[in-house]
This record gives C-alpha cells, sequence and structure tokens, in this order.
C-alpha cells in the first residue's frame, strides 16, 4: 500500500499595502457612530442625564469639570469693588453712578424746599464725602448766641429728611461759627449744641434712625472764607447736613471727576 501524499500546504496571500485604508475606515465608521448615538441621545435633553454625559465626556477628555467662570479673557474686579450691583464696573463707573444718586437725592431735596419757598435759604454741595447740605446763616436758622431752632429752620429740616430717610446712608450733622465773641463760653460749644438741635429735630421730629446720625461742632477751625467782613461771618454761621457716600474710599475720590465729565457732556 503506497503511502498517502500529503497535501502541499497553502501559501498565504501577500499583504497588501494598499489595503490599510480599511483599517482607518472602519475607525471612522466607528467614530461617526458614536456621534449619531450622543446627537440622539441629546435630542431630547434629560438635565441629569446630560450633566452626567458632560462629566463622563470631560472625564474621557482628560479635564475636570467646573462649575467656575473663566475670567482670563473678561474683566478681572477687585474683591472690594465687586458686588451684585456693581460687578464688572471701573471705579469711574462707580463714581457716576454715586454722582447721579446723590444729583437725585438734591433735586429731591430741592423740589421739595422750592414748593415750600425756601430754597434760597439752603445751598448744597456735592463732593467726594457726599451731598452736603449748608444751613448757612444763623439769624436764619437760630436766633442770635442762641441754639434754638427758628421756624424756618423746622420748615427747611421738614422738608430734607424725608428724602433721606428711606436711604441706607449715615448723615453727619457739623456746626460751625465765625471767629467771633460770643455769649457762650466758646464757639465750640454754641456750634456743638446747635448741631446737636439739629439731629435731635431730625431723630425725633422727621423720624430720621438714630443710629445713622452723628453732630459734631468744629467751632470756627474750618471756616468757609477769609472770616473778615459781616458777610463772611454771616457765611461761617452755618449748620451742614453732609449725607455720607457709602463707596470705597477709591471710588469716593473721583466723584469730583465724575460731575465735571457729566457738566462738560451738557
Amino acid at each position: 500500500m503506497s503511502p498517502r501524499r500529503r497535501r502541499p500546504l497553502k501559501k498565504p496571500e501577500p499583504f497588501h499595502v494598499d489595503e490599510r485604508w480599511a483599517v482607518s475606515y472602519m475607525d471612522m465608521i466607528t467614530v461617526l457612530f458614536c456621534l449619531f448615538v450622543v446627537l440622539f441621545a441629546m435630542s431630547a435633553v434629560d438635565q441629569n442625564k446630560f450633566e452626567k454625559l458632560r462629566n463622563s465626556l470631560a472625564t474621557g477628555f482628560g479635564t475636570t469639570v467646573t462649575d467656575k467662570i473663566d475670567t482670563a479673557t473678561g474683566t478681572v474686579v477687585p474683591a472690594d469693588q465687586a458686588n451684585k450691583d456693581a460687578q464688572g464696573f471701573s471705579n469711574l463707573d462707580l463714581a457716576r453712578k454715586e454722582a447721579d444718586r446723590l444729583s437725585a437725592l438734591e433735586e429731591q431735596m430741592n423740589k421739595k424746599l422750592t414748593a415750600e419757598g425756601l430754597s434760597q435759604d439752603v445751598q448744597f454741595q456735592i463732593d467726594q464725602r457726599g451731598l452736603t447740605v449748608k444751613l448757612v446763616g444763623s439769624q436764619t436758622f437760630f436766633n442770635p448766641d442762641s441754639s434754638d431752632l427758628t421756624q424756618t429752620a423746622d420748615r427747611v429740616l421738614d422738608a430734607i429728611t424725608p428724602a433721606i430717610v428711606p436711604t441706607t446712608l449715615d448723615v453727619s450733622i457739623e456746626g460751625h461759627a465765625a471767629n467771633l465773641s460770643t455769649a457762650y463760653p466758646s464757639v465750640w460749644e454754641l456750634s456743638s449744641e446747635r448741631a446737636t438741635k439739629v439731629l435731635r429735630y431730625m431723630v425725633e421730629h422727621d423720624r430720621l434712625p438714630g443710629p445713622r446720625v452723628g453732630a459734631t461742632g468744629y467751632g470756627a477751625s474750618r471756616p468757609a472764607n477769609a472770616d473778615q467782613t459781616d458777610a463772611e461771618h454771616e457765611q461761617n454761621r452755618r449748620v451742614d447736613v453732609v449725607v455720607l457716600s457709602d463707596q470705597p474710599e477709591a471710588v469716593r475720590a473721583l466723584i469730583p471727576e465724575a460731575l465735571k465729565a457729566r457738566a462738560a457732556q451738557r
């Protein structure tokens, strides 16, 4: 019996380089399939599922999910200037807003004073401290060498205080006097008592909250002029009601500049 002849082994077919495209093609088809699956899943958005998908994709791409905002391309505001009403504003922008607020307060007071025929008895000034309402002339608001308020003083305070009460701003009542002899022991006592009487009237009669107001007597130490003539003496016999700005010092310092810019635009 003759031995069985083995069949010759089939030689492997040679590998063709031009068939490598098939591997890349299959990878592309797989990626497209995944893409359409994701798009289909996102067509009906479920917030919980979307968050899970977002986190999963972020992890897959090697990133960390965060709720923080990237400010690298935005405006970075210092922490002492950032709040819900002012975030993103420069100091000058905030100064303009503060100047507008103080001007509106002055306009409200002046409107009431004009209606009462008292606008000529009051002077206004807006600066880095805030809004100053000047009660000038001792004979208009006080009896000579006295801290007792006149009826005109009562009417003026009744006109300006209601505009201050709704605000959250603090108030400084500051008494001043001419550098002349007085029946008082000194001009310090006279200016202090006059400031205190104004404070008490605003708190007790016009409901200005007491914790927001204080009184100071400066005597003749802060004259508004040379304090030489009778007219100058009269200008220095005054009580200033200062509605203090609550902005940071860097913003308040720019209020005069903001006022000048606004005046130039008119």
